[in-house]
């Protein structure tokens, strides 16, 4: 018998879309991670300009590549994408604090809307609990439905 994670009523196209569009913020929050944990000296230095002592960035590193791997197993996915949008808040917020441009504020907000956009392509749950478009939601019949 398949779990409800294995079976899939979106198209081939829509699944690989949103595992594409979950990778990409994936994959740089896991090198934002690594460089967290090893502390190369301009993390140490953008650290510290953004306000937080260079003893909290080892920590910080852990915390955001525990967040990610929750976030790629498809069962705890949606865990894992909610304490993702915790850590990326507290990057907007920080930005917003320290006075950032633009591109810094609104850069993790695009990363969080990346990592939900790829989780509702790719999980059926996810998808049918908040569709994007409701039947008949246009404004014309749904033709589903006999008369």
């Amino acid at each position: 018998m398949a779990s409800a994670a294995q079976i899939s009523s979106a198209s081939p196209v829509t699944l690989w879309a949103g595992r594409i569009m979950s990778a990409l913020p994936a994959l740089f929050l896991l090198v934002d991670a690594a460089t967290a944990l090893v502390k190369p000296e301009p993390v140490v230095q953008a650290t510290v300009e953004l306000g937080y002592p260079e003893g909290v960035i080892f920590g910080l590193g852990i915390v955001l590549l525990a967040c990610i791997v929750l976030y790629l197993i498809p069962q705890i996915a949606v865990l894992g994408a909610i304490l993702l949008t915790g850590y990326l808040g507290g990057a907007v917020a920080t930005h917003v604090r320290v006075g950032a441009g633009l591109f810094p504020i609104s850069f993790p907000i695009l990363l969080g809307a990346l990592l939900w956009g790829g989780l509702v392509l790719r999980n059926d749950r996810l998808r049918n609990a908040m569709p994007l478009v409701r039947p008949g939601a246009d404004g014309c019949a749904d033709s589903s439905r006999s008369a």
